[in-house]
């Protein structure tokens, strides 16, 4: 990790109309570097939410309009762009996968993550997803070496399952991303003790982008975007349901510091 570097976490509301989504997306980003943030992260399927039936409709091969336009804002911005997660052309009919790409500088692909963990539910308050349906789950873990520092990728639903992020660390992370589409109805309850506790238990910093708003007549995400540090410090939070993008820096003596200090990852006995 280099000594210190911003960090923006995009927040949106986005919708079925793609074309709308991806101009809406990039002028955060722009906004975003305007600000001096390095590294941008934008949050899950921000160039299509809504009904599953109709983001596959929309699935695209990787490379694509939505990634060869995330490629040329990378590049164009000189900034290290985490793009969210896009609905990605599985080579099964009818199926795709929840991918998030990483770009550098140059505008070149990094590293392609897609989403291992599903979203399965059925709560008595709703909703009723099954991302399943229509998903297929990756396999990968992905960890990557940026000019900012290493990048570990989650998405969304793999908040609440520890060992991805165990994995992450173990293979270097220093800061994960999480873009995500994390539900109202959970999110209330979840979302700030999972971000958190993921940031605590691992001594990573977590940059977290959320949706909010309503998707599709049963889908509405939580908001609440963050930036969480290793010690589990909010240092940004998009605190209103809104359109927002906060920007917070990263600090590498801050993580060493925690992790010298509290040296809970090298007392571990149970791998």
């Amino acid at each position: 990790m280099i000594e210190s570097f911003d960090v923006a976490v995009v927040q949106m509301c986005s919708g079925p109309d793609k074309s709308e989504n991806l101009e809406t997306a990039s002028r955060y980003v722009e906004q975003a570097a305007r600000d001096g943030a390095q590294l941008v992260v934008l949050p899950e399927l921000f160039n299509c939410l809504a009904s599953f039936r109709q983001i596959l409709s929309q699935a695209e091969t990787i490379p694509g309009p939505t990634s060869e336009a995330m490629s040329r804002l990378a590049r164009q911005l000189g900034i290290t762009l985490l793009s969210g997660s896009l609905c990605e052309q599985a080579d099964t009919a009818n199926r795709g996968y929840n991918t998030s790409l990483l770009f550098n500088t140059a505008g070149e692909l990094l590293s392609r993550y897609r989403k291992i963990h599903l979203f399965d539910v059925d709560l008595p308050q709703g909703p009723s997803i099954t991302e399943s349906a229509w998903m297929s789950p990756g396999k990968k873990c992905c960890v990557t070496n940026t000019t900012v520092a290493k990048i570990g990728q989650a998405t969304c639903y793999d908040l609440r399952f520890p060992e991805l992020f165990r994995r992450l660390i173990d293979r270097g992370a220093e800061l994960i991303s999480v873009p995500s589409a994390f539900t109202r109805t959970t999110g209330k309850d979840h979302w700030h003790v999972l971000v958190r506790a993921r940031a605590i238990e691992n001594q990573v910093y977590v940059a977290a982008a959320n949706q909010w708003g309503q998707h599709s007549p049963d889908l509405v995400s939580f908001g609440h975007s963050m930036l969480v540090d290793p010690w589990g410090e909010i240092l940004a939070e998009a605190k209103n349901e809104s359109d927002q993008v906060i920007v917070a820096t990263v600090r590498n003596e801050r993580f060493e510091q925690i992790r010298s200090q509290v040296p809970c990852l090298n007392h571990r006995r149970l791998k």
